[in-house]
Order: C-alpha cells, then sequence, then structure tokens
C-alpha cells in the first residue's frame, strides 16, 4: 500500500474492490501515515508469543477480530484465505501452468528479471497497469514481507473475482500481524514486517495517551495517524501506564458508531469476535485467544455490567507478583512499584 501512493484509484477499480469486500481497505490510501516505528516497537516488545497478548503494567490485552473489523472494515466470518504455495499446476483449473494462467488473466507476463521464484515485482505492477489499462484485478494482491514482491499464490482468488468477499479477510489480516510480532519476539529477528497501520491505530485507539494532535476526527475505517517519539521514551510511558490509561472499550461511543459501516456490524460477523479459534492465513495459523482480554469487548459479551470494566483487585494482585511489568531502567522509572492497588478495584469483583 505504500507503494501505491503515486497511484490515483481510479473509479473504475471501486467495483472491482467492492465485490471482493476490500474496498474500505484500498481507502485507507486517501488518509496514509508514516509509521511511528519506535512506538511499534515498544509495543511488540511486550508481545508474548505463547498468548498472544500484550504483557502490561495492569494486565493483558491484545488485537481482536472486533479491532480487525473497526479499524479496516474487512469482514470476518466467510471462508478461509489459504491455498497452494509451489505446484500450481497440480492444483490450477485445467492444469494449466502458473505462468500460462497469470497471461490468461493479466494479459501479459513480467521478464524475467522481474520475477523471483513465484513472486513477481511491485514496481513492474505499478509501471504496467499504473494507469488501470481495464479492471481492477492488481489492486486485490497482497506483497510479501519485504512489501516489494507479490506471490502469485494469488491469482486462484483474481480469477474468481466475484467470489473475494466471502473470504476471511479479517482474520487473515490478523492472523499474519499476530505471526509477524511472534517472529520478531524472537531477539534474532530485527525487521518488523506485516499490517502495522492495523498495529499503530490499535494504540491511538486504546491509549490516548500516545495519539497524534488532530486523533479526534473519525472517518471510515477508523484506522489513521501520525508520526511520534522514540524508542525509549516510548518504553518509558509504556511502564508508567495504569489500567486507568487504556480504553476498554473504544467502539462504544456514538461518534465512532455514526461513521461505522453497518456491514461489519452483522451478527455473523460479531458473533465471531469473541471466539477462540484458530486464524488462517495460508501456511500461517495462530489463535485468537480473547478469553484472555475479555474485558475489551462491551455488549457482546453476556455477563453483567459494571461501571469500571478495568481489571479486579484479585487479578492486580497476581499480576503484579507474576507479570513482567516494566522495561525500562529502575533509574528512570522513579520506582512506580510501590502504587497501591486502586480500592475501587474491590469493586468489581473476580469476573
Amino acid at each position: 500500500m505504500r507503494r501505491q501512493q503515486e497511484m490515483r484509484l481510479d473509479e473504475r477499480y471501486v467495483p472491482y474492490l467492492q465485490m471482493a469486500g476490500l474496498y474500505h481497505l484500498v481507502r485507507l490510501n486517501d488518509r496514509w501515515f508514516r509509521l511511528d516505528e519506535p512506538l511499534v516497537s515498544a509495543f511488540v516488545e511486550r508481545w508474548r508469543p505463547e498468548t498472544h497478548t500484550f504483557h502490561m503494567p495492569f494486565g493483558e490485552c491484545t488485537i481482536t477480530l472486533q479491532d480487525v473489523a473497526y479499524q479496516l472494515g474487512l469482514p470476518v466470518d466467510g471462508r478461509y484465505v489459504s491455498g497452494c504455495l509451489t505446484d500450481f499446476y497440480v492444483y490450477i483449473e485445467g492444469g494449466r501452468p502458473a505462468w500460462q494462467w497469470f497471461h490468461e488473466l493479466l494479459g501479459m507476463l513480467p521478464p524475467a528479471n522481474q520475477i523471483q521464484k513465484f513472486a513477481v515485482n511491485c514496481t513492474w505492477f505499478q509501471e504496467t497497469f499504473g494507469e488501470c489499462p481495464e479492471g481492477a484485478d492488481e489492486e486485490t494482491l497482497f506483497a510479501d514481507k519485504s512489501s516489494n514482491r507479490i506471490h502469485i499464490r494469488w491469482l486462484p482468488f483474481v480469477a474468481r473475482l466475484e467470489e473475494m468477499g466471502g473470504y476471511s479477510w479479517g482474520s487473515a489480516e490478523l492472523a499474519w500481524l499476530y505471526r509477524c510480532m511472534c517472529r520478531v519476539a524472537n531477539r534474532h529477528v530485527v525487521k518488523l514486517a506485516g499490517p502495522l497501520q492495523l498495529l499503530q491505530s490499535w494504540i491511538f485507539w486504546q491509549f490516548p495517551a500516545f495519539r497524534p494532535t488532530g486523533y479526534d476526527a473519525f472517518s471510515w475505517p477508523l484506522a489513521s495517524s501520525e508520526k511520534g517519539p522514540r524508542v525509549q521514551m516510548a518504553r518509558l510511558r509504556i511502564d508508567l501506564l495504569q489500567a486507568r490509561d487504556f480504553i476498554w472499550m473504544p467502539y462504544s461511543t456514538p461518534d465512532v458508531l455514526q461513521v461505522v459501516h453497518p456491514e461489519v456490524l452483522e451478527p455473523r460477523h460479531t458473533m465471531l469476535w469473541r471466539c477462540v479459534t484458530s486464524l488462517i492465513y495460508f501456511a500461517v495459523v495462530e489463535w485468537h485467544q480473547v478469553d484472555r482480554v475479555l474485558p475489551q469487548f462491551d455488549h457482546v459479551l453476556r455477563f453483567d455490567v459494571v461501571d469500571d470494566s478495568g481489571p479486579s483487585q484479585e487479578f492486580l494482585a497476581w499480576w503484579h507478583q507474576h507479570g513482567k511489568r516494566f522495561l525500562s531502567p529502575e533509574v528512570y522509572l522513579g520506582d512506580p512499584r510501590g502504587i497501591p492497588i486502586p480500592v475501587e478495584a474491590t469493586q468489581r469483583g473476580a469476573g
């Protein structure tokens, strides 16, 4: 998407993108922002691969299917996004070689120096289709980790564009983000990839203290922002966070509901937000462990609603004893570890 910033969104693309269920995602190009890498890096430091949650000073939180629906407008209910990664000729209709099918769909083949195994350089797509020759097929393709190549595993999806809206693009997006953050949790991996716009927008919505100026104006999809602080400063600000600094239910305000597209709120999608289930994106399979972050949901879950949906005193006591709450050196912290558990936590109960 970064590389498409210089590409004008031709109106002829729109019907195809709507049919594919990706039009809301493409609209983000109109509100693209520079990634705040230090802020994102500081949050990724707190990602725990074994639970798929961020371990914060006040407890656990994470990005869920609900966040994907509100932030990017992607469908959640539908068929899983998967397929063949190699040996295309075995699976392609009629047994045609992959590159023959590529030529039939797009009308031409890239030169050999624009191909790396089964991936085609994005620059070739830009130079060839930047002015929209006919149709919108290229807009439906996703980039690989380096963000400069497109894998031809997407050929079956492009060939059946009318069926693309029936896939669970939201779960594929979240699965890929989970996997990318799990990889970076390995100290030997230094390059962060994946749908980082979703991660950064989620940070701004859940943690108002990190929002840039002018972030209170809503549009659809909800994801948008600007650049911010250094890693050490962001890390310290996270270390000093308390439960009241986290918005447990950011999407329940009337201002948000006014701009949300009604399709993402259909029951067939919302019922999946609270499911503990597998997220599938080709060979990537990750768990959606929302049972660890139930306070992030409001009317979707069926339990007694309290004035303060934050963690209970019992949980805070356990978390303060066992959780890794602080990452900054003590000299920067001013030792906030002695902050007592708030009295109002006793009113929340074990649930």
